[in-house]
């Protein structure tokens, strides 16, 4: 059954920081695609009952950072892949804080002070107005078995020890990966 909620609560906050990952949806003003991204590690912080940030990393396209800077719309979704049938959205307004700002280093420092700013991106900001709950039965149970250290290790070798980028074909071993046809 269907919850809905204006703050975050205790409850949904445990929830949500017991979560291994979570994902972000955003719009364009257009007719584009809608971009919605699974998100790992210890990048979500949960400042008060309605301000969520999120640092995020550099990776594919920057969908996100240029949807909110037209619209501002932000969903993000908590799903439980245990045995607890539970899954969160949060709608809210979101807003990027760019690198290099004055924000973006204080807030860096404060909550996310073990990431190397150099693999980081930008900071998300997003103020919550309404939460819901919902239990999905038809969601499969899976195990969580560890974080993949990819990124920081593509991140350390291009923009730490190697700082004009220039290795990025010897850093992903794709050979491991499915291919999609």
């Amino acid at each position: 059954m269907e919850k809905c909620f204006t703050n975050i609560t205790d409850d949904l906050k445990d929830f949500m920081l017991s979560q291994k990952m979570f994902f972000v949806g955003t719009g364009p003003n257009t007719e584009d695609k809608v971009h919605i991204s699974p998100k790992g590690y210890d990048t979500l912080k949960i400042i008060n009952e309605n301000k969520i940030l999120y640092l995020d990393f550099f990776g594919s396209e920057n969908d996100t950072a240029r949807h909110l800077n037209q619209n501002g719309k932000i969903t993000l979704m908590w799903y439980s892949f245990d045995s607890e049938q539970c899954i969160l959205r949060a709608f809210g307004k979101g807003k990027v804080i760019s690198k290099g700002t004055d924000d973006f280093n204080r807030l860096l420092k404060q909550h996310f002070n073990t990431y190397n700013e150099k693999e980081t991106r930008q900071i998300f900001e997003i103020k919550i107005h309404k939460l819901v709950t919902t239990c999905e039965v038809g969601v499969p149970i899976m195990k969580y078995e560890k974080d993949r250290d990819t990124l920081h290790k593509a991140a350390e070798v291009m923009f730490i020890k190697n700082p004009a980028g220039k290795l990025l074909s010897k850093i992903f071993d794709f050979t491991n990966s499915k291919k999609i046809k």
